[in-house]
């Protein structure tokens, strides 16, 4: 039976890594695609609660048909597999992202938590995120990018994946023929250079900007940095479960339960 793939991402209905990957998921199944009418990169896991979402037709750049939303990457996922959709959403893959999700880098991802969103609602999500060198300027290609989703997604179709876990894979920017093939990973570190900017409108009232040098990572091997500093597709399944297992029992030496003298 066809699968339904719904194709979302956080850099917005117009971006041309969703219709990379748009154009190779149709080789699996039934594509509907329902973005973010502008860029929320960096936006997190958000829930619109506060108001109304609304969705508009949007002609995409092959002529296809996409849907944008107001609200955030995870708002589209929402709407699309509680039922804006008429047919039900087998598989939910976010991307392909202008730049790689490494690390701690998850949390902040619209791209990453568009997949955790899927899987809140016990659908399949893959998170597919291209690396950018720091000196390219030319027109991104996101084909080989998108190649390697559709070979990973052919394997969650072919066996599934495990009750609330996602896949986050990022591809090292090179062309097809040179990548080294795939490596199944865990989070690596990413070392942040964060800086504070206080400035002073004309009104006198001060305001920031939160800024710094981008983020350093240490390519270990095993890691997501590790691969994508090989050369290899890095995918990394992650949990919804963020509890910390191993310090359970240390915590529970606290003796919370007793009332102070």
């Amino acid at each position: 039976m066809e699968k339904h793939i719904l194709v979302t991402n956080d850099d917005g209905i117009l971006a041309p890594g969703l219709l990379a990957l748009a154009q190779e998921m149709r080789k699996l199944g039934k594509v509907s695609i329902l973005a973010p009418d502008r860029n929320w990169s960096g936006g997190g896991h958000v829930k619109t609660l506060d108001r109304a979402l609304r969705v508009k037709e949007v002609r995409l750049a092959d002529g296809s048909t996409g849907f944008a939303s107001d609200g955030a990457p995870s708002d589209c996922v929402s709407l699309g597999v509680l039922g804006y959709f008429k047919e039900k959403v087998d598989l939910v893959v976010s991307g392909v992202n202008h730049g790689a999700n490494l690390g701690h880098d998850v949390t902040y991802s619209g791209t990453v938590t568009a997949a955790m969103e899927a899987v809140i609602f016990d659908v399949p999500g893959i998170a597919v995120s291209l690396e950018i060198p720091e000196d390219h300027l030319d027109e991104m290609d996101y084909r080989p990018a998108a190649e390697a989703a559709r070979a990973v997604v052919e394997r969650v179709i072919a066996n599934g994946l495990p009750p609330d876990i996602l896949l986050n894979v990022n591809v090292p920017y090179l062309p097809a023929d040179r990548l080294m093939g795939f490596l199944m990973t865990r989070q690596g570190l990413r070392v942040y250079h964060g800086r504070l900017d206080e400035r002073v409108d004309p009104r006198g009232k001060p305001y920031y900007w939160i800024g710094g040098d981008a983020p350093t990572a240490i390519p270990e091997r095993g890691t997501d940095v590790g691969a994508l500093a090989e050369g290899y597709v890095s995918v990394t399944p992650l949990q919804l479960d963020l509890t910390a297992y191993r310090t359970l029992s240390d915590l529970n030496n606290w003796n919370l339960q007793e009332k102070n003298s």
